[in-house]
Formats: C-alpha cells, structure tokens, sequence
C-alpha cells in the first residue's frame, strides 16, 4: 500500500511538470508568435501602401506621429499617425486614405486657365501652417483645435471659414510671394498645345507670366545632409509646381534639365540642394546640354548647402551648410535677390606614366585639386601610412609648371591648386584670396609642408606657401602610390603627370548679402575643427 501512495505521489508530481512545461511554453512561444503575425502584417500593410503611394496622384507620406495637430480632411478627426501629400497639404488616417485620393484633387500640374486668362484659387481646408493670418480679417488662422479655415495651394493664401465669401479677389490666384519663379499650370498646358515647338514661342508664353519671370528648378540630393534633402523636396513642392522639383536619386540631372528646353531661353534659375560633389554633377550635365546644341536654354545654378565642406556654396555667399536654421520660403527670397556671376570651370587629365595604350583620366574641377596631406584625410590613408612611415618622407612631387615654366619647389608634401577662396570645408587658404573674380581664367597654387601644417592653417596658424597663379598648370609625380583628390573625391594614384587647363565657363548665382569674417568663422568652426583634428591625428600616427 505504501509503495502504491509513493508511486500516485510520483505520477501526480510528473503531471504538475508537465503542466508547469506546457503553460510556460505557452507563455513564451505565443507572444512570439504574436509579435511576428504582427510584423508580417505590417511588412505586408506597407507594401500595400507604398504600392498605392506609388499610383496615386497626390505625393502621399506616412507618418507614425504627426509633428502638429493634424486633423483628417475627411472625416475632420484628430489624427496622430496617417498620410499627407507634400504637394498640397491634404492629411487623412489610413482609414480614409484611399475616400481622400479619390475624392480630394490634388496640384494640378498642367491645366487650362479660366476663360478670362485668370488662375484661380485651389483651396485645400484645414491643417493651415502654423502663423498663418486670414487675408481679409489680418487675424491668426488656425486656431481653433479643429478641421477649419482654408489654405490656396498656390498663392499659400490662408482665409477664415467665416471670411471666405468677403475675399476680395474671389477665385483669381497670383501665385503669391513666389509668382515669378514658380511655373503656372496653364504655361505647360499651352506649351503641350503648341504645334510648332520654338523657343521664340516659349518666350511668347512667358511674357503671360508677368515681367521678371524666371522660374527656378530644385534639384535635390537626397542622400545628403542627414536626410534634409527629403524633406526639402516636400517643401518646394507645397511653394512651387510639384512638377518643377526634382529628386537626383530618382532622375539624372541631365534628364531634369530638359524641362529647361520647354521654357524661354536664359530665363531658367536652378537650385541644387547637396554638396559640391552634386553641384559638379548637375554642372557636367549643363555642359552635355552645350554638347547638344542647347546653349541657349543653359539655366544659372544656386546653391542650397547640404552636408559637409561646401567650399563653393561658401565661395558664392550661400555658407557653409543648411540645417534649416532659416525657411525654405527665406531660401527663395535670397535666390530673387542674388545676382549673377560667371565661374570658371576646368579640366584635369591624369596620364599614369608607362601606360600608353589606356586613355588618360579626365575629370571637371570647379574647387580645387590636391595631392598630398590633405588628400590623405579624404581618402582615409591612415592604414597605409602606418605600414608605409616613409611614405611622405621625401620629396613626391619631381616637377611643377605654371604656364609652361617651371617653378623651383622647397621641400613640399603637397601641393593645392584652387579656383576658389575657400578649402577645407570654410578655410581661407590666405588673407585675399577670393577676392578675385571667379571668371579671371587664373588658378592659384599652394604648397603645403605636412599634416600639421595643414593643420595649422586650418586654425589660422599658418599660411600656405603660395607658389604663383597660372592659366594652365602641370605636375610630374614620382614613382610612388600617393593620394589626390578633385572637389573633396579622392582616389589613390601611382606615378603620372598631370595636367590642369580651363574648361568652360558656368552660369552661377552669388549671394552679397553683408556678411563679416566673425561670421564666417563662426559657420565653420565645427568643419575647420573637424579637419584640424583629422590633420593632427593623422600626424601623430
């Protein structure tokens, strides 16, 4: 009987294991399966969406949390996470999405105007920009925490509910601030009706845009500046025709600057938002349209500095770097206010010595080019020159001519030869350069003796040791794997010659708003800091 209790003692114990095992593997294993049922559906709601994104008319973006109170323009209810359209401010949940793509217009990028000639309004209600005022009434708009008042998508007008049939100018649209650089709807419907495709019928067209008209193309890099170029790309496309804004990572410049050929000749402005690497690409894609023929539609380019260095946006008075310290609206004042100037370009041929049968290296330079120290940085040579300590232990550089004269070289570890006056990411290479017109077709050629002293002209320590200015320059390098870069691109090169000759010339825009020295070193301090400390690390290894 006892051995019987013992056994029952054991079997019950055995089921109570049992049970705790199954309740825990229960607890465990079903918010696992949860939580991936949970991001199945959501990987598949968002390939739903973005499919949907992908064919709707509106410029649709979803958003997990809103950054302002936002209520949806269908059903008029608070929302914190939904989509809205970068293009004319429509928000609605995912609930009412698909109700507000059918049922809520969006810009229209080509369209007929009224039959008196006149644009009207395209109101969107709700969700107005925060300090916007009612133009009839001069008071704040917005205000009342609901789906109220009216913004033109156009002109950005905002009207009360109450004072909307007091509006004086009923449904006539002026296109706002903005209407001399913004392409109406009603021009590229008529350029589409155009038998005969000419520019002196584009100006024709032009001239019912007013006087002064000179419509800007916004070509942003997106892959620049910690993701600012994407949400610039939203913002001009509220102010201006979605149509006129163009992002890099999904078209070419090359393909972009077409729609100048669509416009009235020398009337194109574009605004390029990245760094001087996407300023030289959108400039070699100005020059393919002077190789088509099309010099005449060859549009001024501005600068909107995203990211680091920015040497020319700096040069041409447009600073070191955007972080949106000031609105994109101020960005387009500052364009209708900047004057044009003209900057030469040139062209950089590497011819590797001993190579005869591989044509040489061809690259367009705007900056400046360099070989030695500086280059090292960009190109992150630390590695090889701890294995290499001699790397910049003699002489690198056989021979330098500057006009076809040869110039006498202390012992230099670099060489820098700029079109600009700034280096380095905000640097005056001396006291005066840049004073010089952009388009005087001279270079002007330093020389620097090591990493340090790289260093210390960063910080104002020092000067370059400035060797003369030339319209054509030519170097002899040893034979030794070495770093180069033009406009902050590096790439290592073995022994060649090379040879620096002016190219062309482009259109750009300059900034001459007052700014001092104080100022300028206060934009870049952070980038001249950064360098330094590059400079001196890269010295002390």
């Amino acid at each position: 009987m006892c051995g019987e209790g013992e056994e029952a003692q054991d079997d019950c114990g055995s089921r109570e294991e049992w049970t705790l095992l199954f309740w825990t593997s229960v607890a465990v294993v079903v918010p696992v399966i949860i939580t991936l049922w949970c991001s199945a559906q959501r990987s598949k709601r968002k390939t739903h969406m973005k499919d949907f994104f992908r064919k709707s008319k509106h410029g649709w973006h979803y958003t997990d949390l809103f950054n302002k109170p936002t209520y949806c323009c269908v059903c008029s209810q608070h929302i914190l996470q939904g989509a809205f359209c970068d293009c004319c401010g429509v928000c609605a949940d995912e609930q009412c999405l698909r109700r507000a793509d059918r049922s809520l217009p969006c810009k229209e990028i080509m369209a007929p105007s009224s039959p008196e000639g006149a644009m009207e309004h395209r109101w969107v209600r709700g969700n107005v920009p925060l300090a916007s005022y009612c133009a009839v009434c001069k008071q704040q708009c917005g205000t009342q925490p609901k789906l109220c008042d009216f913004r033109c998508v156009w002109c950005q007008t905002t009207v009360h509910d109450d004072c909307m049939e007091s509006l004086t100018d009923g449904d006539v649209c002026d296109l706002g601030e903005f209407h001399s650089l913004i392409i109406p709807p009603h021009y590229l419907y008529r350029v589409n009706k155009l038998r005969r495709r000419h520019p002196d019928e584009y100006s024709k067209l032009g001239s019912s845009c007013g006087s002064g008209w000179t419509p800007v193309l916004v070509l942003a890099n997106t892959r620049s500046g910690n993701n600012m170029g994407e949400v610039l790309l939203g913002e001009f496309r509220t102010l201006l025709n979605p149509v006129q804004v163009f992002d890099l990572s999904q078209l070419t410049p090359s393909k972009a600057l077409q729609l100048c050929t669509l416009l009235p000749p020398g009337s194109v402005q574009v605004l390029v938002c990245g760094g001087d690497g996407t300023v030289g690409w959108v400039l070699d894609a100005i020059d393919a349209m002077k190789l088509k023929g099309q010099d005449q539609f060859i549009p001024r380019v501005t600068i909107l500095p995203l990211g680091t260095g920015n040497d020319l946006s700096n040069t041409l008075g447009w600073g070191a770097g955007y972080a949106g310290e000031i609105p994109v609206e101020q960005v387009l004042r500052n364009i209708l206010d900047a004057e044009v100037v003209k900057m030469d370009r040139w062209k950089v041929q590497v011819a590797s010595k001993g190579v005869y049968f591989r044509k040489p290296k061809v690259l367009s330079m705007n900056n400046y080019f360099s070989v030695g120290p500086d280059a090292l940085m960009a190109l992150s040579f630390h590695a090889h020159r701890e294995k290499t300590p001699s790397f910049f232990s003699s002489r690198i550089i056989n021979k330098l001519e500057l006009d076809g004269e040869r110039v006498e070289l202390p012992s230099l570890e670099g060489i820098i030869v700029c079109n600009i006056g700034y280096w380095g990411g905000g640097c005056r290479l001396w006291e005066g350069m840049g004073d010089e017109p952009l388009d005087d077709g001279l270079l002007e050629v330093v020389g620097v003796f090591g990493s340090f002293h790289c260093a210390q002209i960063q910080v104002k320590l020092a000067n370059p040791v400035r060797l003369g200015q030339a319209h054509t320059v030519r170097l002899v390098l040893k034979s030794s794997t070495m770093p180069m870069q033009v406009d902050g691109e590096p790439w290592a090169q073995g022994p060649c010659t090379i040879t620096i000759t002016h190219k062309t010339q482009a259109l750009m825009l300059y900034h001459s708003a007052e700014q001092t020295d104080d100022d300028d070193d206060e934009t870049s301090l952070q980038e001249t800091a950064r360098v330094a400390e590059a400079c001196l690390e890269s010295t002390a290894k």
